[in-house]
């Protein structure tokens, strides 16, 4: 008679899932192997950008572009880039733009999404139809730029916020989160007369705020980096974001607008001073992320414990 025997599983931590156990040190190798290739495709780029920025003529013309190994610090192409107005003006202007365009959209994107995410909401299907068609058809760039002529808002810092002011995606993924809310909660909250503002403000955002700073980070970057409605719509060069400023300068390499509009300088532009500005431009966004992030997992944990 034969017997048979199963093989003996492997024994497990109680109440843990097998996906939930310590991993093999082969694993964690391979894991740890990865995530420093990754952080080396990264920030290898990004070292030799800030390097590069912060060497002399001299030594980036020995080497014939980018410099790997350092000889020397300098902070020429920065004194340079700040000797003129132009780039400490597009900075200015980028911070406010990212700014106040930041707070707008996200709060109309709020508030949109609030109502949108009720029933029983004024014109709730008709605005609903309006979002989600927005997914299929956009206006081209004559008529959105014959509005914003038409409504003086031409060569103005509004032009660089209202036309892209509100996402319908960045609405319909407020609405969905807003959506899954318990609605007991909220009909208590009116129960005891709280008016939907105040549910607004003391209840769901609380309750929201991975998602909505998620949506904000998103309305930020694409503020900081916008520069094509800069293009088409500001044309005196003093009011120009760091943005255009890159990609006139360091993409076409233009030679810098001077402090006085429509006139442009002589020098022509040098891979130093050039990888200054991606310095620049990128540095504050690597700067605000980590803070962000930590915004981020204490929201998914409160708004964990409140659902």
């Amino acid at each position: 008679m034969t017997v048979l025997t199963s093989r003996p599983r492997r024994s497990t931590p109680a109440g843990l899932a097998p996906w939930e156990e310590r991993p093999s040190p082969v694993a964690q190798f391979g894991k740890g192997t990865l995530v420093t290739l990754i952080v080396l495709a990264v920030l290898g780029p990004l070292y030799t950008i800030v390097l590069t920025s912060l060497s002399s003529s001299e030594t980036v013309n020995r080497v014939g572009g980018l410099v790997l190994v350092p000889d020397g610090i300098t902070f020429e192409a920065y004194r340079q880039i700040f000797s003129d107005t132009v780039v400490s003006k597009a900075v200015l202007v980028s911070t406010g733009v990212t700014v106040v365009g930041t707070l707008i959209s996200t709060g109309v994107s709020v508030l949109g999404a609030y109502s949108l995410s009720r029933p029983g909401s004024f014109l709730h299907r008709p605005l609903l139809f309006s979002v989600l068609l927005m997914f299929v058809f956009f206006p081209g760039i004559i008529p959105v730029y014959l509005m914003v002529s038409g409504l003086g808002l031409k060569d103005s810092y509004w032009s660089l916020i209202l036309p892209t002011a509100v996402s319908a995606f960045n609405v319909v993924v407020l609405r969905s989160f807003f959506m899954n809310i318990p609605g007991e909660i909220l009909d208590s909250a009116r129960i005891d007369g709280a008016g939907e503002f105040r549910i607004l403000w003391r209840i769901v955002l609380p309750m929201s705020k991975a998602v909505t700073a998620v949506i904000a980070m998103f309305y930020a970057v694409g503020y900081w980096n916008a520069w094509f409605n800069a293009m088409l719509y500001i044309d005196d060069t003093r009011k120009w974001p760091l943005a255009l400023i890159l990609r006139q300068y360091v993409v076409d390499s233009n030679p810098l607008p001077s402090a006085t509009a429509g006139v442009t300088g002589d020098a022509p532009p040098t891979l130093a001073i050039k990888m200054a500005i991606v310095v620049i431009a990128v540095v504050p966004a690597l700067i605000i992320y980590p803070l962000v992030q930590r915004h981020f997992t204490k929201g998914v944990i409160v708004g964990a414990i409140k659902g």
